[in-house]
């Protein structure tokens, strides 16, 4: 399976590289693509991986020459892919479009986040928090989306007992089939 990682390069989600660095066969872009280069990446492979910053309209495109490098535009695209959505609001994205993948909801990964959403969250919690699930989602990410989904509710689920953050992010983990 050829897999290709749409990952815009933003310090503050250096976290989820966990998540892909141990996919063989795989295609990283975090910048310096045409939003049509990108499309054509997206045709030519089997599974799509989408990480970072994101709206209930797409995944933000920090470096690359757009607002939104995933949006309506590209759904098409990822239609008959293995998609993974982890991004604030890509559950919205996802059920919108009618697409199939595993998703996040809101996904709190910044200490600002977890303040306007009421949690307690010091830097500490988020930091456990984006540490386990991507280093979690790392280890299962080859297994297939059913399966996968089934092991991080279930591994990232024994960090959510404890850490607010972790079940704030747990509960907006879905898998759309």
């Amino acid at each position: 399976m050829k897999t290709l990682v749409i990952h815009p390069h933003d310090q503050s989600t250096h976290f989820l590289k966990p998540i892909y660095e141990d996919i063989p066969n795989k295609t990283v872009i975090t910048g310096g693509w045409s939003i049509i280069e990108i499309e054509n990446l997206i045709s030519m492979h089997d599974r799509i991986i989408m990480l970072g910053h994101g709206s209930s309209r797409g995944l933000f495109g920090i470096n690359f020459n757009c607002s939104y490098v995933v949006d309506k535009d590209t759904v098409s695209l990822l239609e008959n892919k293995e998609c993974i959505f982890i991004w604030c609001h890509a559950d919205q994205f996802v059920k919108e479009h009618n697409l199939k993948g595993f998703h996040s909801g809101m996904f709190v990964s910044e200490v600002t986040e977890a303040l306007i959403y009421k949690l307690k969250g010091d830097k500490k919690l988020v930091t456990e928090s984006n540490n386990t699930f991507a280093s979690m989602l790392g280890s299962i990410i080859n297994q297939p989306l059913p399966e996968m989904y089934k092991q991080i509710k279930k591994d990232y689920g024994w960090l959510a007992e404890r850490n607010e953050i972790a079940k704030y992010n747990h509960e907006r983990l879905a898998l759309a089939e």
